[in-house]
């Protein structure tokens, strides 16, 4: 292994996910964002009795880091391929019954940002975005070179909450006209361009709108409100269902659906938002924003 890798992603808020998942000896549980299966193989090490179904929509993830736990945890651990909005279907169309515990984990790893073409501006890189291009056929690039000007304005408003959303939008229309955006390095030059530099931000201008366009790319909030419809309908009476978000739209689908669901024979275990520890962010910054919160089907 080369030792100057870097890690495919450090799972946050640990700790807390094993807590409560309430792990229990022959329980079953799916990590319904398997990633670099961190959480995956704390779960399969704190109950050596328990069993995992790994769900992920990228091949690279469960091929990079799924087999290797695999030849560790052997039957305990089954790894599936799909989108986490079907997994009652993914579920039941490889046998499996209800659940004890659901956990989904919303961020974006640290190798998909480095890694694949377009999550990042800083390298020169196809503007793709495509978590899975499997599931996803449109790119970054023909949303930023064939979407409207209104369109764009929405998008980088709504995702992306970028107060300049008219200025870069109408900046990219215009000059798409003489030559396409083609790449990241492109389009991160042209919102500097726009903003001037980073304009006292303590992060580069162009930050909320790649954001803005991989949630849009991905369908990632769509895919939320499915994920949680989905997850409910799979958990035993006592199962839980942890969710860990790091976009505030993300928490809020988050929290107004559990709230929901108090009137359908469910409860909310965490009545307040549960946020990493100073200790955990100073060792991994990437976790300042998560935010996880718990629901729990009642008996």
């Amino acid at each position: 292994m080369d030792t100057n890798q870097k890690p495919y992603h450090i799972p946050v808020l640990l700790e807390e996910v094993v807590e409560f998942l309430a792990l229990k000896p022959g329980g079953f549980y799916v990590d319904c964002t398997f990633g670099g299966g961190g959480h995956t193989r704390a779960l399969l090490e704190r109950e050596p009795q328990c069993s995992v179904v790994a769900l992920d929509w990228d091949t690279v993830a469960l091929e990079k880091n799924g087999e290797p736990l695999k030849e560790i945890y052997g039957e305990r651990l089954t790894l599936l391929w799909g989108n986490f909005s079907q997994v009652d279907k993914h579920l039941k169309k490889n046998g499996f019954d209800l659940v004890d515990g659901v956990l989904a984990d919303f961020g974006t790893s640290q190798y998909q940002i480095f890694e694949r073409p377009g999550f990042s501006f800083t390298y020169d890189s196809p503007l793709d975005m495509r978590m899975s291009p499997a599931h996803q056929k449109t790119t970054a690039g023909e949303v930023v070179n064939k979407a409207t000007e209104d369109t764009l304005y929405e998008i980088f408003t709504y995702l992306g909450q970028e107060r300049y959303a008219r200025k870069i939008a109408r900046a990219l229309v215009g000059e798409r006209v003489d030559r396409p955006i083609r790449t990241t390095g492109q389009l991160a030059r042209l919102v500097e361009g726009v903003v001037g530099g980073k304009g006292g931000r303590r992060i580069h201008p162009a930050t909320q709108i790649f954001q803005a366009l991989r949630m849009y790319v991905n369908k990632e909030l769509e895919n939320i409100n499915g994920f949680l419809a989905a997850a409910v309908r799979v958990l035993k009476p006592g199962g839980r269902l942890v969710c860990i978000s790091f976009h505030s739209l993300e928490d809020r689908i988050v929290k107004q659906f559990f709230n929901q669901q108090k009137l359908h024979g469910f409860k909310v275990v965490t009545e307040k938002v549960v946020v990493p520890t100073q200790e955990e962010i100073a060792q991994n910054p990437a976790s300042r924003s998560a935010k996880l919160r718990v629901l729990e089907k009642c008996v």
